[in-house]
């Protein structure tokens, strides 16, 4: 998978508007809707989020967590929360291909999978997100597509949608090219921007739950796929920040637990 690069850039006032004049559509049947799903999930992303969280600590110092500037509802500026993928202090391009060199080895397979993109949860129970929608994209591509972004941005992005299935291996389409964020502005981009155009034309909550179904099994294809594509080292580093991330989290629930049962017992 290819994404904007999790590199640290400053911005001014992330709160406020990168477009004006937009108004998201966002009707409580949808917001109910977005809810009860994340909260049906909430109880396998959690414990997923905190190995995950783990791996990535384990693996190389830094936050656990990075926060891309993202165009969200309303055209304001919003930060989205990611699991950082790339070394710490790593400078780049905007975007990055499956090939990155600022890429930490579980950060790969992470951005492969779009497991980085769990943590986006928290923005659907916010409701600065939802479940399915246009995917939300960085300041400087907004502004090079600035008037289909405006009909784009007139419902919430979202983690899944049409944009993001098609191209969940866009890290590898990038690899390709001599130039990824040419590559990205100039083909990737404009295709992108007519897909979330579809959507916004043509959607509905029978279709989103669709999209959701065919979403699901992503992440196991694309953690294949990147697997078979790195090198021993690469998986073998990648297995052992996992293994030592389960077993602090299943012996901090196992603490939990037995705290639960002697409190209970001593009732």
């Amino acid at each position: 998978m290819g994404t904007v690069a999790d590199v640290a850039v400053a911005r001014p006032d992330t709160a406020g508007p990168a477009l004006t004049d937009v108004r998201t559509r966002y009707p409580w049947q949808a917001r109910v809707f977005d809810l009860v799903l994340t909260l049906v999930v909430l109880p396998l992303a959690i414990p997923a989020s905190l190995v995950l969280g783990l791996a990535v600590a384990l693996d190389s110092p830094g936050p656990i967590l990075y926060r891309a500037i993202r165009v969200g509802r309303d055209g304001r500026r919003f930060r989205m929360f990611k699991f950082r993928t790339m070394r710490r202090g790593a400078a780049g391009p905007g975007v990055s291909s499956e090939e990155d060199g600022r890429y930490t080895p579980i950060g790969r397979l992470l951005a492969a999978a779009r497991l980085d993109e769990l943590p986006q949860l928290w923005h659907v129970l916010r409701g600065e997100m939802r479940l399915v929608g246009p995917r939300p994209e960085a300041e400087e591509f907004v502004a090079a597509q600035d008037v289909s972004y405006r009909r784009i941005l007139s419902l919430p992005p979202g983690i899944t949608g049409p944009t993001q299935l098609v191209f969940a291996d866009e890290g590898r389409l990038l690899a390709r090219s001599r130039d990824p964020e040419r590559a990205y502005r100039e083909d990737l981009l404009p295709r992108k921007v007519q897909l979330d155009l579809d959507y916004v034309a043509d959607n509905s909550r029978l279709r989103d739950l669709a999209l959701l179904v065919r979403t699901w099994g992503v992440p196991a294809r694309q953690l294949e796929l990147a697997l078979a594509e790195s090198s021993w080292q690469s998986r073998k580093h990648a297995a052992a920040a996992f293994l030592r991330a389960g077993v602090l989290v299943g012996a901090v629930v196992t603490m939990v637990a037995l705290f639960v049962l002697q409190g209970s017992t001593a009732i």
